[in-house]
């Protein structure tokens, strides 16, 4: 009872807005590093599962605390810089390519009531935000003053130029037909039909272009262990090298979320709706990613971009067009 005019307080002096800012971003940097131990450790036993292997077995049931103990050993490592790297970017790099992995949790609706903060523009936020990380990549790869780090840095941009086109103009049919960039919306126009049976076409290739912006296999061009060592982070260690990953699998869920709102009914579901539904979805997806990455060979730089140009663009824009025409006649 003592703590009930505490808290008045607290939210007099914040504002409701403020507040729900504010507990939604404590709520965000608790889950972010919390998430992506949990799909590394998916991540492993998918793989080793996939590979007729167990995976890490040792620390705790079923290996579950694994990615924990890696944490702590990732944090407990000397962060080396080389004596020859433009240091201010080299230390810049990790720190900015998290902040897509926060900021864009802000606008992803859960739920009807789980949503940080509701805008008009919710979709394009974040593709605003996810281009930041496109920047992180190219400042820690030219930063490093090493050959293999700049030439991923390079692929890096590249594959971002050519997968955004495809990746925008599958969203443009879902936004045509809801009229409407609020992500609320978006879900709420599903709740009888999933836009993924109205938009097929749209959702695979959305699927596959998310796939390459979060530099997933088969379209790991920018790290390519067996050519580039680690790719743009080769010169980083310890807790750098922790928030390049950290952001990798964050940036998974968030495009897999993404997939959920526009074509999978957001928390819609069969029997009831709630935050279940778009937590079960989300995760599915990021398994049916994961599961793509340990079952096909990683393609060639100029199958990637050929594949991006010549094949997911002309479709992608072909289905727009027929969507626009249908929404027109209708």
């Amino acid at each position: 009872m003592t703590q009930l005019p505490i808290i008045k307080d607290i939210y007099g002096f914040l504002g409701p807005d403020l507040l729900v800012g504010v507990v939604g971003l404590l709520l965000v940097l608790i889950f972010v590093p919390l998430n992506s131990a949990f799909l590394v450790w998916v991540e492993r036993k998918v793989a080793g599962h996939i590979q007729l292997r167990p995976g890490p077995m040792e620390v705790g049931p079923h290996g579950i605390l694994q990615s924990l103990i890696d944490a702590v050993k990732l944090m407990c490592k000397e962060m080396i810089t080389p004596d020859l790297a433009d240091k201010p970017l080299f230390w810049m790099a990790p720190c900015i390519v998290v902040i897509p992995a926060i900021v864009c949790f802000v606008v992803i609706p859960f739920s009807p009531v789980m949503q940080i903060r509701e805008l008009n523009v919710g979709i394009l936020l974040i593709f605003a935000f996810s281009s930041i990380s496109g920047l992180s990549i190219m400042m820690g790869g030219w930063a490093s003053n090493n050959k293999y780090s700049l030439i991923g840095a390079i692929r890096a941009v590249a594959q971002s130029i050519a997968y955004e086109i495809p990746l925008l103009l599958a969203t443009m049919p879902v936004i045509l037909m809801s009229n409407s960039f609020k992500m609320s919306k978006i879900v709420a126009d599903q709740s009888p039909v999933w836009n993924f049976i109205l938009q097929p076409v749209a959702a695979i290739i959305f699927i596959i272009c998310s796939t390459a912006e979060t530099n997933r296999a088969p379209f790991d061009l920018v790290e390519a262990e067996s050519e580039l060592v680690s790719g743009f982070h080769t010169e980083y260690t310890g807790m750098r090298d922790a928030l390049f990953f950290m952001a990798e699998y964050t940036a998974m869920f968030i495009a897999s979320s993404m997939a959920v709102v526009l074509f999978f009914g957001g928390w819609h579901g069969p029997f009831f709706s709630g935050l279940g539904w778009f937590v079960l979805k989300a995760y599915f997806l990021v398994f049916v990613t994961v599961w793509i990455r340990w079952t096909f060979p990683r393609l060639r730089f100029d199958q990637l971009m050929n594949f991006a140009w010549k094949v997911l663009i002309p479709i992608a824009l072909l289905n727009l067009l027929v969507t626009a025409v249908v929404i027109k006649v209708l």
